[in-house]
């Protein structure tokens, strides 16, 4: 009987791990993604303000 007890609180905990863990891998992809996406609008706009500068004969610099 206490086999069965042990068993079944190891699997609750087990779940409830299993959760916490799902759950916190989410919350970091969430946080890869609005990073990523962040990353790739700075880039872009590094280039944009490259392209204008070499436009308007601006030096890198400025």
């Amino acid at each position: 009987m206490q086999a069965n007890d042990w068993e079944r609180e190891s699997n609750t905990q087990l779940k409830f791990a299993t959760k916490a863990a799902d759950k916190r891998t989410k919350q970091l992809e969430r946080e890869l993604l609005r990073k990523d996406k962040a990353l790739a609008e700075t880039a872009a706009l590094l280039v944009l303000r490259g392209k204008l500068n070499a436009l308007c004969g601006e030096d890198e610099d400025v």
